[in-house]
């Protein structure tokens, strides 16, 4: 499901890390955060739609092999971003 324009450049603009950042990890993982949230809403209402389940579960892989990239790169960027977004890790 995509995102709606006005959401998407609300948060590339919210976690930017310099004027027109969109490719930073901190941009990414927070519009795949979106991303599986808006999923994980629509798979509480229809739950036997494996072909959402399949694509949610590809967006979470993603998000993990960025985040685990982040730490790799800078452990206190890495924390910052979990900890905006409010995720377990």
């Amino acid at each position: 499901m995509p995102l709606a324009p006005e959401g998407k450049t609300e948060t590339i603009t919210e976690y930017a890390v310099n004027d027109g950042d969109t490719g930073s990890p901190e941009v990414q993982i927070a519009l795949l955060t979106e991303r599986i949230k808006a999923l994980t809403d629509h798979l509480r209402s229809f739950p036997k739609d494996n072909h959402s389940r399949r694509g949610l579960l590809k967006l979470v892989g993603q998000r993990r092999r960025l985040l685990a990239y982040l730490l790799k790169k800078d452990n206190t960027r890495y924390r910052a971003v979990i900890g905006r977004l409010g995720l377990r890790r």
